[in-house]
């Protein structure tokens, strides 16, 4: 039995080869994520400035032309430096950041699920429990009104819930990189710090 922990403990040790996979998958899973909302901000960005300051319909921030600007460039700036490799443990600070203001002004009112998918949740709010019925009648209407076997065909239906499990994810992800760097070979940061070595 020990020698087949020993042998199971130098299979595991092996794969430290490949570690550099692990945070160059968590910079690709991020990278379009951030860069989607980002460009989306830009695109529409007198709306997301609105959206930032107004206290009756948005998020009432002060100064929202700064916020607004300020959460743009750090996800569209932060896609790019994530996919490059470059600067990855400094830029995952004010990701880190973005994401825990998201988290509180636009997400923590609904709770934990970010989708509502029918089947309640120990994380349950009295928002959740309304998007889940608000999906039981939309699924009624559409078996009674609808093709419904096509149109779930490939999924279930599902209503956004707009809860904090998605940036609560990426805070993990990015707090992950901030610790681990950007990891070896596939990024800036590595074969900068190499030639830096190289040359000291």
């Amino acid at each position: 039995m020990t020698a087949l922990a020993l042998r199971a403990q130098r299979l595991l040790d092996a794969t430290r080869a490949a570690d550099f996979l692990a945070p160059f998958a968590l910079r690709l899973y991020l990278a379009p994520v951030l860069w989607m909302a980002g460009t989306n901000k830009l695109a529409a960005f007198d709306g997301t400035v609105e959206w930032f300051g107004n206290p009756d319909w948005g998020l009432g921030l002060p100064l929202p032309w700064l916020m607004a600007f300020l959460a743009t460039a750090t996800e569209i700036g932060g896609a790019v430096l994530l996919v490059l490799g470059l600067g990855v443990r400094w830029v995952s600070i004010p990701l880190m950041i973005t994401m825990v203001v998201a988290a509180l002004t636009v997400h923590w009112q609904n709770g934990w699920l970010a989708i509502a998918g029918g089947n309640g949740s120990l994380f349950a709010t009295e928002r959740t429990l309304g998007a889940i019925e608000r999906l039981d009648r939309a699924k009624e209407i559409l078996r009674e009104h609808g093709n419904y076997a096509w149109l779930t065909e490939n999924g279930g239906l599902v209503i956004l819930n707009n809860g904090i499990e998605f940036a609560a994810t990426y805070f993990v992800m990015l707090l992950t990189l901030f610790f681990i760097g950007a990891g070896r070979y596939l990024s800036l940061d590595h074969w900068i710090r190499s030639r830096l070595a190289a040359r000291g």
